[in-house]
């Protein structure tokens, strides 16, 4: 084995490929020889997009590595996530928006990402969430809940964390398995009730609707369903509460090490993981061979 990059195995047979490949299209980008290297490995995602952004950063490793050598760089672009500006303050009624849940009417769910409702969405999570808003990659929804007009609630998902000990053992994970399947979780990694909304089980609620909508909105845009759900809470600052009451499974810490650590000691607060099987028999289509 010459690397592991993000999961793929690269031996000595796969350098030769590749170095064959800038070899055989001398004039070829960087980004075009990473493009003709995802087709011809049929390194794609599930929707049949190219997995390009992961293969260049690949070629760059074994560059590094001293592996191969890249044509030189036509122009460095500015990196928009390393200079991306700081979402906005919304622009929305804060007057109190009480009441119980039955009287609300239909809620009304919008995906907002890649939409004019966008930075609505990213300056409420900015600037009344505790984590404020980071730029999510790779597959990822934003949803917004609306009620009477007025939006209320904020949900962002994503793919969800190679490595999760309480996950992966309650599924029944080995590295194998993770690595095969692991696209077939969502991630909620933001969840926002406005502040000024105060409507006993709304919360639960919104939950139980997002289980529905995830799955389905999630086939429709990336090719591929979704069988579970996960999240993380910081148990300083809450228990739960409304996954719980949304039947999700409260399955144990984290370890508090990030996917950085290079030691066996925490460095960072430890979380909660909680799971929510969207089928009875999850296990069953999480464990499938590719």
């Amino acid at each position: 084995m010459v690397l592991k990059y993000r999961g793929r195995v690269v031996d000595d047979s796969d350098v030769a490929f590749i170095r064959a490949l800038i070899q055989e299209h001398p004039l070829a980008s960087r980004r075009q020889l990473s493009q003709k290297l995802c087709q011809a490995w049929h390194w794609m995602q599930a929707n049949g997009t190219p997995c390009d952004m992961v293969c260049r950063s690949l070629m760059l490793a074994l560059e590094r590595a001293g592996h191969i050598t890249l044509p030189a760089a036509k122009g460095i672009r500015p990196n928009p996530l390393a200079v991306r500006r700081r979402p906005c303050p919304p622009d929305v009624d804060t007057s109190p928006f009480t009441g119980i849940l039955k009287d609300l009417g239909p809620l009304e769910f919008q995906l907002v990402r890649r939409t004019p409702h966008e930075p609505l969405f990213n300056g409420l999570i900015e600037h009344h969430h505790y984590l404020g808003y980071t730029q999510p990659v790779g597959e990822h929804l934003k949803y917004m809940a609306y009620a009477w007009d007025r939006p209320i609630a904020c949900l962002a998902w994503s793919s969800a964390p190679r490595h999760l000990g309480p996950r992966d053992r309650f599924i029944g994970w080995g590295a194998n398995e993770r690595r095969r399947n692991i696209r077939f979780i969502a991630y909620n990694t933001r969840y926002l009730i406005l502040p000024w909304v105060r409507v006993p089980h709304l919360a639960s609620h919104i939950l139980g609707r997002m289980a529905m909508m995830v799955p389905r909105d999630w086939e429709r845009i990336y090719g591929h369903g979704i069988y579970y759900l996960e999240t993380f809470i910081d148990p300083e600052r809450s228990r739960g509460t409304c996954y719980r009451a949304a039947n999700w499974i409260a399955l144990g810490l984290t370890t508090g090490r990030g996917k950085a650590s290079n030691s066996h000691r925490p460095n960072r607060s430890l979380k909660g993981v909680l799971g929510y099987p969207l089928r009875k028999d999850f296990q069953r289509w999480l464990m499938e061979p590719a």
